[in-house]
């Protein structure tokens, strides 16, 4: 009896003792808990559409570390990883007992430490709670944080945690900056020798450091690759192939790409760690290339601003703000695809836009380029000659002033201004002026950035689409009143890709257009294919005079450069929407032959012929809607009339369209394929009519 009352007395003092111990080191834990916290502490990283690295940012304490998860590196590399480091890690609670047995062995044995017994646990440890010191209590506190770090994570995020802080010598810190630093390549796809050189390095990382210490960091690799472990997890003969391979000898700067886009999102979002853009690195890598290039060919102090955008989505692929962000000469830390400067003659696609729109010319109506006086406003042209007698085609070609001005005051420059609020792009005026003649010319202010927004509207078919790079705008379509119509925009792009590109440049199938400001100040040129749109500034971000400065000669050449440059394949041009065609001047209507404008500044046609006339569709004309066999058209048909007196009533077979309009566009959704009579009454009773056939 008195033995089983021992028994039972010992087994609940022990049972108690355990039960204390466990409660104590409960106790112990939620009291020191591990400084995980710390570990969040990582470089902020700008990245671009694909996730690729544009540009990061030191640590406070000035060090590169990138957040790397498992995902991020090859998996071959984990392999060797654990196979060298710990090669029980997915087994053990933190603390590999054999390990640590066998160092101890060693320590006895040898007299000295032959090997630490560490796990890549208790490498996490001692990274993310350095101590100096080299001792038995720290050791201790190194496993108990190690047990600790294992109760609260996965081993997936403990391999991240060292993934993230392992030492590469310097203030590199972490596969991915170690990958990007010696391969100058993220650590998805690593080679054999790679892996083995970034396994090795965090041991003795500085003393490693292959950069300084070429010798010592081979022989590192080279032991790597000797542990049997590492050649098993390899394959047969992957070890020797990769030990013959030599061990980069410098260290590479990390991606910097896109400095003012990042300053702007580290500005806007400065807690958050990654932030994604729209950019895509090899366009922008491209097109840095070329501004930097250009900057060093035109002169001291002249800087270059680029800005490329996906037609159709909006997305800003490239965006230059400066040829050199660190060139205090040029003063490079400004953005010049923000700042409003004077667009030159870039804005004059749209008057023209307008002017097709209204029916008041065709690309072969003949316009006067001759010294004119509108209200006091004497225009003259670049060259300071004029042309006499030109086509619409060639005026805008040739960039002429006197008759971009003659169908501004046509269609109104307000109107102008209202058709680019529609694309959500507001031009500064002067102080205290209206809307005048002079935005023909660039009279007023307007930004790299708007103005490319503008063309993307031109090279979507007219429909206005908002540009964006993801962190100071927002990508996509506007909902708005399009641009201009299809037709018009098409005649633009039809008139634009047909100018000769610029002295040295390849003719590359892209519409394009140049602008010079006043007093050479700056050189502009927009240009863009199928699906992108690409905006150049040339000129001194103090707003200086460039002697010789000019968008054909300045800008012109960067922008084909970086269509060239930038990898992106040329795309082209839609088909053209229904109801485009180029109509030589011997068919156009008499009215469309020639534009003039009264004494009285009213719009008239031609002297011979004030009523209205039908423009599009001709007589006699074959339209091709979509429909067969008797079959409603799949689409509308453009009407476009010139002359006459709004407002005008529309008739089709007849029949009446269903409102008065007062512009000379509409449209009319025939009722079936075959002849139809369209015709047209002014408000003072002039008519005209066409015959044509539905198809």
């Amino acid at each position: 009896m008195r033995t089983r009352w021992k028994i039972a007395i010992g087994v609940g003092v022990s049972a108690l003792s355990v039960a204390a111990l466990v409660f104590g080191l409960e106790a112990a834990d939620r009291a020191f808990p591990p400084p995980l916290e710390r570990a969040g502490i990582v470089s902020a990283e700008v990245l671009d559409a694909n996730g690729e690295l544009l540009r990061a940012f030191a640590t406070p304490e000035g060090r590169w570390r990138l957040k790397t998860d498992v995902a991020d590196v090859d998996p071959q590399f984990l392999r060797m990883l654990v196979a060298y480091e710990d090669q029980r890690f997915y087994r053990h609670h933190g603390v590999d007992a054999v390990a640590l047995g066998r160092a101890f062995l060693q320590l006895v044995s040898h007299g000295r430490i032959v090997s630490g017994g560490s796990t890549l646990s208790m490498q996490v440890a001692r990274l993310i709670e350095p101590r100096s010191e080299r001792s038995v209590p720290a050791k201790l506190l190194q496993i108990a944080r190690a047990m600790q770090i294992e109760r609260r994570l996965s081993k997936e995020q403990i391999l991240n945690l060292y993934l993230t802080h392992a030492p590469y010598g310097g203030n590199l810190e972490g596969v991915r900056a170690a990958s990007l630093a010696y391969f100058g390549k993220e650590p998805r796809h690593l080679t054999v020798a790679q892996a083995a050189l970034l396994v090795a390095l965090p041991q003795l990382p500085e003393k490693r450091r292959p950069d300084r210490n070429l010798a010592s960091a081979e022989a590192a690799r080279r032991r790597v690759l000797d542990r049997a472990a590492v050649a098993a997890a390899v394959g047969e003969g992957e070890a020797e192939r990769a030990a013959l391979v030599p061990v980069p000898a410098e260290r590479r700067q990390l991606p910097a790409y896109a400095a003012h886009l990042a300053e702007a999102a580290l500005r806007k979002q400065p807690s958050v760690i990654q932030h994604r853009t729209t950019l895509r690195r090899d366009v922008q890598h491209g097109l840095e290339i070329v501004a930097d290039e250009a900057s060093k060919r035109l002169g001291p102090k002249v800087s270059v601003a680029m800005v490329m955008a996906d037609a159709h989505t909006g997305e800003i692929v490239g965006e230059v703000g400066s040829a050199n962000y660190f060139d205090s000469s040029r003063s490079g830390w400004i953005d010049m695809t923000r700042v409003l400067r004077s667009p030159g003659s870039t804005l004059k696609p749209f008057i023209y836009g307008l002017a097709f729109e209204e029916g008041y010319v065709a690309q072969e109506t003949i316009i006067e380029d001759r010294p004119a006086d509108f209200y006091g406003y004497r225009p003259r042209n670049f060259d300071m000659t004029y042309q006499g007698d030109v086509s619409v085609r060639e005026a805008l070609q040739l960039s002429l002033n006197v008759p971009a001005v003659r169908l501004l005051d046509a269609v109104g420059p307000t109107r102008l201004l209202v058709r680019f609020r529609r694309a959500e792009v507001k031009p500064v005026l002067p102080p205290n002026e209206a809307p005048g003649l002079a935005i023909g010319l660039g009279g007023v202010g307007i930004t790299l950035k708007d103005l490319v927004q503008l063309y993307a509207g031109l090279a979507n078919r007219g429909k206005p689409m908002r540009i964006g790079d993801g962190i100071q705008d927002q990508p996509g379509p506007i909902e708005s009143e399009p641009l201009m119509e299809p037709v018009a925009a098409w005649n633009i792009t039809d008139i634009l890709s047909d100018i000769i590109a610029p002295a040295g440049s390849k003719q590359l199938g892209i519409a394009y257009k140049t602008g010079t400001s006043y007093g050479n100040r700056d050189a502009w040129s927009v240009g863009y294919d199928g699906a992108h749109v690409l905006g150049v500034w040339v000129g001194r971000s103090d707003n200086g005079a460039v002697p010789g400065l000019a968008g054909y000669v300045s800008a012109a050449p960067i922008l084909f450069e970086g269509f060239a440059k930038s990898g992106v394949a040329i795309a082209p041009f839609p088909p053209a929407p229904m109801g485009a065609a180029r109509i030589s001047a011997t068919e156009l209507p008499i009215s469309q032959r020639r534009f003039s404008v009264t004494a009285a500044g009213l719009l008239s046609a031609s002297t011979r012929e004030p009523a209205p006339q039908i423009v599009y569709p001709p007589e006699g004309a074959r339209v091709d809607l979509g429909a067969s066999g008797g079959a409603n058209p799949k689409m509308p048909l453009a009407l476009k009339l010139q002359g006459g007196r709004a407002p005008f009533r529309w008739l089709a077979n007849g029949k009446p369209l269903p409102d008065l309009s007062r512009r000379r566009t509409n449209q009319w959704i025939p009722d079936g394929a075959g002849y139809s009579t369209l015709t047209v009454i002014d408000a003072a009773g002039r008519a005209a009519s066409v015959r044509i056939f539905v198809e």
